[in-house]
Order: C-alpha cells, then sequence, then structure tokens
C-alpha cells in the first residue's frame, strides 16, 4: 500500500514513517518542493504521484504566532487542507485529516469523539474550519501532546521538560490544567489499522492517562530519576498570561480505539528512557 502525506520530517511523521516503513511505502510531498497554499501547485505534484492513500500531518502549529499571523495560519491548515482534500478527492483517494484537541473550547472535563468542538483560539479555530471542510468524505484523527525519544528536528514537551531538569532548571509548570499526553509510537500503530480500514468518522488517537503539566513533570523526575527537579506548581491563568488562549481542560477520551492499546504517560515514559 502506497501512503502519501505531508509532514513526513515532522516529529510525528518521521516517526510513523520510520516504525511503518516495512508495511507501507510513504512518498513525502516536500515542503520545499509543493507550496500547498497554492491549488496549482498541489494539483501538479499529486497528478504525478502514484498512491493509495493521503495522510495530511503538515499544520501551522504555533498557537501563539498564529493569534497574529492569522493568515497564515488560516492559508496552511484551511487552505492548504481544501488544495489537497479537493486533489485526492478528483483522484477517488481515501484522505486522513490529523486534527488536535484544540477544536475544544477545554470547559468540559472530557471530550471523545462525539463531543462538539468549541475552539477558542486562531490555530483551533483554523483546524477545525479544516474537519468543516473534510469530514463528509474524510477519517479525521485527533491526538493530543504528542511524544517520543528523539527527533532531531523538533522537541516535544516531554524532551523539552527534561532536558531542562537535567540542566538545573527550575520549570514552572500548570497545576490546574489538564492534557492527555500520547506516545507516538502509539499513534503510529494505531495509524497502521486505520490506514487499511478506512472509513469516514472520527477517532482519538491518545494516551490512557490523562494529567496537569505539573504532573507530567513530577512523573518525568521520578521515571528519569531526577531527584533535584525543581518543580514550581503555578495556576492557568498566571502561566498564560499573555498568550493565547488554550483550552485548560482538554482531555480527549477514545470510544472508539479498540484496536490498539494506548500507554499511559507513565511507562510512555519508561519506553522513551529505554529508546534513548
Amino acid at each position: 500500500m502506497k501512503i502519501a502525506l505531508t509532514g513526513a520530517s515532522g516529529l510525528v511523521g518521521s516517526r510513523i514513517t520510520e516504525l511503518l516503513s516495512s508495511h507501507f511505502e510513504f512518498i513525502s510531498l516536500p515542503q520545499e518542493d509543493v507550496d500547498i497554499t497554492a491549488k496549482d501547485s498541489v494539483e501538479r505534484a499529486l497528478e504525478m504521484l502514484s498512491y493509495d492513500l493521503f495522510l495530511h500531518l503538515a499544520a501551522y502549529t504555533d498557537v501563539d504566532k498564529a493569534e497574529k499571523n492569522s493568515g497564515l495560519a488560516y492559508a496552511v491548515n484551511v487552505d492548504g487542507t481544501r488544495n489537497l482534500f479537493e486533489a485526492t478527492q478528483k483522484a477517488k483517494k481515501p484522505f486522513i485529516y490529523i486534527s488536535t484537541d484544540f477544536v475544544f473550547s477545554g470547559t468540559n472535563p472530557v471530550y471523545d469523539e462525539a463531543s462538539t468542538p468549541e475552539p477558542i483560539s486562531v490555530y483551533g479555530k483554523t483546524k477545525y474550519e479544516g474537519e468543516q471542510l473534510v469530514k463528509d468524505r474524510a477519517m479525521i484523527v485527533r491526538f493530543s501532546y504528542p511524544y517520543r525519544a528523539h527527533c532531531p528536528e523538533k522537541k516535544d514537551f516531554a524532551t523539552r521538560v527534561r532536558e531542562l531538569m537535567l540542566a538545573g532548571k527550575e520549570l514552572s509548570m500548570v497545576e490546574d490544567e489538564t492534557m492527555t499526553p500520547t506516545f507516538i509510537d502509539d499513534i503510529a500503530y494505531s495509524l497502521k489499522h486505520l490506514f487499511t480500514h478506512f472509513s469516514p468518522e472520527v477517532f482519538h488517537i491518545v494516551g490512557s492517562s490523562s494529567m496537569s503539566p505539573y504532573e507530567a513533570g513530577k512523573t518525568i523526575a521520578r521515571v528519569f530519576d531526577i531527584k533535584d527537579a525543581h518543580i514550581r506548581p503555578v495556576s492557568y491563568k498566571e502561566f498564560f498570561a499573555g498568550h493565547a488562549p488554550r483550552p485548560q481542560y482538554a482531555t480527549l477520551k477514545s470510544t472508539k480505539n479498540t484496536f490498539h492499546t494506548m500507554k499511559n504517560f507513565e511507562d510512555g515514559m519508561r519506553e522513551v528512557g529505554l529508546q534513548l
């Protein structure tokens, strides 16, 4: 099976292709050669490709900069998605759109696949608009706070926290916010199933535990035996003052993932430790 994709060199995409390359042939749509915001560029590129399914991972993800550069965020996350989706539909190919917990407001304790999105940031609004464009004929996969052992291109939140702790830095981490950290290896193996069981619906592919960033920091210190870690609990309001709005309570729950057992954060971090 041939899978064309955007975002192949990113945090998630590079690990997916690494883990699943013996099962699928991945064909990257390189950013330097294809401008997804330009319809002609996308159509020319896809017309030359032979593929069975399209995976759209690439996005403008800087939440704070999106507030100031809303035009660029919209062009990439909405126009880019529209261009790719329309081109794949002309070729009658399945389309998988990767989305985020930021499509929710964060005012409810838990969100599953049937929950109604209500984004509060420019980033969240553009990702939700992308969902709306493709929802009738595409698979939408949401995940949250992905992490892995090592990525030279982009550091995930757990890697940044661990490195700062090891450097002896004091960290301020929010204690009244919830998130659902997700081990990227589990995302990859879940997608392995979805690639061959395509249906136009929404899936949450997320870790099996939710927690505050402060609790996540304590877990990282415990798993890596960083006894002198300095973590200061702070409030959501204090930490994000002056920043783009973010969902405060964004626990994602999956009611559909019966095909792969997702790790909790502590087990995921232990696996990261084994892979480092």
